[in-house]
């Protein structure tokens, strides 16, 4: 590796050398030019999103029933929902970051493949262990989420990436809503199984659009697969999410549910302590410890219970029959049409949320789709007497739970190395999951309790499904209030950029320009002439290499600004202030290097010629 002049005598580089796990070599796919890239990236990814949604989704309609068809007790046949619900919160972050290290689309591919495997096991039986297997086995396709975003910003241009990754994240919603009544239709006219050989064939679909149409990511993570930290995650996520879930029927105070919830706190810690000390963690703690990452996944929470709450009320307010005086006595059919809006205003408010956040930022779409999801569990407080009222709910919390989950990638994005990205979403959608499963537990408690018999059966009460809606709208306070300690976003003149090639040198200053039209900046303030950085990255054959991203951290080890290399292997970067930067070459090794721009400095070079030997990492902070 080459050394700079900025490099001080002695002083080591800020990489770390390990060994470079299979591939060695770049891909043999033709380089794409992000700008024309991804004409079909993006519904293809975002149609795998909906299919992981509609898997979860589909068995709503016959909860009620699964007992009887499966020949079990009610509290086994939780056990349904339950397994998928746990394999999906353990693989998201682990098939996140084996697609960070070995391919983003292989692992999107092995998540579908999963799915698939496990309906078809599903789809052929009735009996209870059987079942269980095949529901864990689809639990795994949780992982295309966070793998989809990553594919994205790697192969998109910047400005198509904000209204792209909001689509991908608003898929779980939008299949969830369509799913409904098109699985409730289903239930009706045909045999059950038939919801499981739907889904097997809408994931080889997927598959089948995923190998032609999605390229694979050039951008690998370097390391080793954290095999030890996969296992401490598991068993603290299983014992934590076990009691969530089961809790109302083994009882909050049973001796199971509190050992279980003092294990998940026991291995956690172990785990977090393991993790801090390995050199290729499977979670980057010190990466999700910093002030945008922790509390954005926080609020993935919040959002999460916020979601989830509507989905347990209003399908069982809509069923209930009118004889109970406040039930709504529709069909199965009917409730999941009432719903559906709530899936289908997620995926219009996707390019609304691309405006919004490209003048005010991410945080300030964030905090607007939590107080429209506030004012539409506030309204549904009192609108709760008609179906055309559930629609209106529907719609108003479908467009703020839109509006809020396209933010969450876009703040983790913003917030990590392009070669965490999967990983770190994936731990975030881990976050929107526990949200869900909280929601389900603590909801589902409250319309146990305040419930009320109906003829032989016992059904949740008015009071219920309104304490319901009031524990929603808390949930979302909470939320509000995260976000609104999230760091704003970046004032003018602070490095974003972006450059393919020496080429487009230009393009910060646009970017710039477009984000204080007014000329609001004080033009009387003396500031340093800002100051650019050029290079190129040549493979280790001594060829330029095209499409290897380039990221630069700040002095303050925060992400500054990243690109992707020329079709001739250049890069620049411009805007930078005075200070140090650490700037990593993700390529076939990647390499990090250090250069430091001094006061008045205008410009500097910094080449990379990459090689087999010399493997690093992204510098910790």
């Amino acid at each position: 590796m080459p050394q700079t002049t900025d490099q001080r005598a002695g002083e080591p580089a800020p990489t770390a050398a390990h060994p470079m796990p299979a591939p060695t070599e770049p891909p043999h796919d033709p380089p794409r030019d992000r700008r024309s890239a991804g004409g079909a990236v993006v519904p293809v990814l975002a149609f795998a999103g909906i299919v992981v949604a509609v898997m979860q989704t589909m068995l709503v309609p016959v909860i009620k029933d699964l007992p009887v068809l499966l020949a079990t007790a009610p509290s086994n046949a939780t056990w349904v929902m339950t397994a998928t619900l746990l394999t999906g919160a353990v693989a998201t972050p682990i098939m996140g970051r084996l697609g960070d290290l070995y391919g983003k689309r292989r692992m999107l591919l092995a998540s579908l493949a999963f799915m698939v495997v496990g309906s078809l096991i599903c789809g052929f039986t009735v009996d209870m262990a059987t079942m269980l297997i095949g529901r864990a086995l689809q639990g795994f396709a949780m992982g295309a989420i966070p793998l989809g975003i990553g594919i994205m910003r790697d192969q998109l241009p910047r400005e198509r990436l904000g209204s792209a990754m909001a689509l991908m994240s608003s898929s779980i919603g939008v299949g969830g809503g369509l799913a409904l009544p098109a699985a409730s239709l289903v239930a009706q006219q045909a045999d059950w199984h038939a919801l499981f050989f739907g889904a097997a064939g809408l994931g080889v679909l997927a598959m089948l659009l995923s190998v032609v149409c999605v390229p694979e990511s050039s951008v690998r993570a370097t390391g080793r697969f954290d095999v030890l930290g996969a296992i401490g995650l598991t068993g603290g996520l299983v014992c934590l999410l076990l009691p969530i879930t089961k809790g109302s029927d083994w009882g909050w105070g049973s001796p199971t549910t509190l050992g279980l919830f003092g294990g998940a706190v026991a291995l956690l810690l172990l785990w977090g302590v393991y993790e801090l000390r390995v050199t290729a963690p499977l979670v980057d703690l010190r990466t999700t410890a910093r002030r945008e990452v922790l509390l954005t996944n926080l609020t993935s929470i919040m959002v999460g219970v916020a979601f989830y709450a509507i989905s347990l009320v209003l399908p069982q307010l809509l069923q209930l029959p009118k004889s109970t005086g406040y039930g709504l006595g529709q069909t199965m059919v009917v409730a999941g049409l009432c719903v559906a809006p709530l899936g289908l205003t997620m995926m219009l408010t996707a390019p609304v949320y691309a405006r919004i956040s490209a003048r005010r930022g991410p945080k300030a779409t964030l905090m607007l789709g939590m107080l429209v999801i506030a004012i539409g569990y506030g309204a549904g407080l009192g609108l709760m007497s008609a179906p055309w009222q559930t629609v209106i709910i529907s719609v108003v919390v479908g467009a703020g739970i839109g509006l809020a989950y396209s933010s969450l990638p876009a703040l983790i994005v913003g917030a990590v190395d392009p070669s965490e990205t999967s990983a770190a979403n994936g731990l975030n959608t881990l976050m929107r999951s526990i949200g869900t499963s909280v929601s389900s537990a603590v909801i589902g408690m409250v319309l146990a309790h305040l419930s009320a018999p109906a003829g032989a059966v016992t059904v949740p009460t008015m009071a219920g499904f309104r304490v319901s809606f009031a524990i929603a709208t808390g949930a979302v306070a909470i939320g509000l209030v995260l976000a609104a300690f999230l760091p704003s976003r970046p004032k003018p003149g602070t490095p974003r950029l972006l450059a393919r090639s020496e080429a487009e040198t230009g393009a910060f200053e646009r970017v710039t320009r477009d984000a204080d039209p007014a000329g609001t900046t004080d033009a009387t303030t003396p500031m340093p002439p800002p100051a650019a950085l050029r290079g190129t990255v040549r493979d280790p054959h001594g060829r330029p290499l095209p499409d290897a991203v380039v990221t630069l951290q700040g002095p303050d080890g925060s992400p500054a600004a990243h690109t992707v290399t020329g079709p001739d292997g250049s890069f620049a970067v411009t805007g930078l202030a005075p200070g140090a930067y650490t700037l990593t070459a993700a390529g076939y090794p990647p390499h990090a290097d250090r250069v430091t721009f001094a006061p008045g400095d205008r410009e500097r070079r910094l080449d990379f010629d990459l090689t087999q030997e010399a493997v690093a990492t992204r510098p910790r902070t």
